[in-house]
């Protein structure tokens, strides 16, 4: 069973109140889609009928009116023939036609109000369906944020990641252990020689750093006093 029963449903709906009333909103929204869809073309079929219906009785009034022209021909023809009898017969046959032509005409009103109400109609149907396609998108737009989203916050809080994290700081404690026995051999032991040469040697680089930045310094002390 459809979300509508009829035209006017589909018109008066409000799509946000059936989508909040729905288990499954994208479902629903498709649904609509797929429904208002139908009706269009139905109604566009049965507009399209009742323009070529029109266009008949446009060609049928025609036709009525020019038999009418030629019955008044006639009537004038007898006429001129002192045939008043057959004059008066083709005025009848005339008449007729009038009648047949206001009926016409009449139905060519009523018809033309109905393909107003048809035009209205598709219109409103057309908004309508544009509506229920913008929503389709937010819809599944927030669909896949949401989607999305979930799949982040399930990764954060995955068992696994917390694990392997817990395995890192094991590892972690496992090599600060092997560190500090390596350090916990040179507590004690004595400096060898060439450690001791190699100190000398930078103490006499640095030794030779600062006596000349205290050069420099007197270079620019002197500058400034002259």
């Amino acid at each position: 069973m459809g979300i509508f029963s009829r035209l006017t449903d589909i018109i008066n709906a409000n799509l946000n109140a059936v989508l909040d009333r729905a288990e499954d909103p994208e479902k629903m929204i498709r649904q609509m889609i797929h429904e208002m869809e139908d009706t269009l073309v139905e109604v566009r079929s049965n507009a399209a009928r009742m323009i070529a219906d029109r266009k008949s009785m446009e060609r049928r009034r025609q036709r009525l009116g020019e038999a009418q022209t030629e019955w008044q021909r006639k009537a004038e023809l007898a006429l001129t023939k002192n045939r008043e009898d057959l004059a008066r017969a083709a005025l009848v046959e005339k008449a007729k036609l009038a009648d047949d032509l206001k009926g016409l005409d009449e139905e060519l009103v009523h018809l033309d109000e109905a393909l107003v109400k048809y035009e209205e109609d598709i219109a409103k149907l057309e908004a309508k369906l544009r509506e229920a396609k913008t929503k389709q998108k937010a819809i599944v737009a927030r669909q896949t944020t949401a989607t999305s989203r979930l799949r982040v916050r399930r990764q954060v809080h995955d068992r696994r990641i917390d694990d392997a994290f817990v395995r890192f700081e094991q590892m972690e404690r496992r090599l600060d252990s092997v560190e500090g026995e390596v350090e916990a051999f040179d507590l004690g032991r004595g400096r060898t020689l060439a450690e001791e040469i190699d100190d000398l040697v930078t103490d006499g680089a640095v030794d030779e750093e600062l006596a000349a930045l205290k050069s420099r310094l007197a270079k620019q002390d002197r500058a400034a006093g002259a």
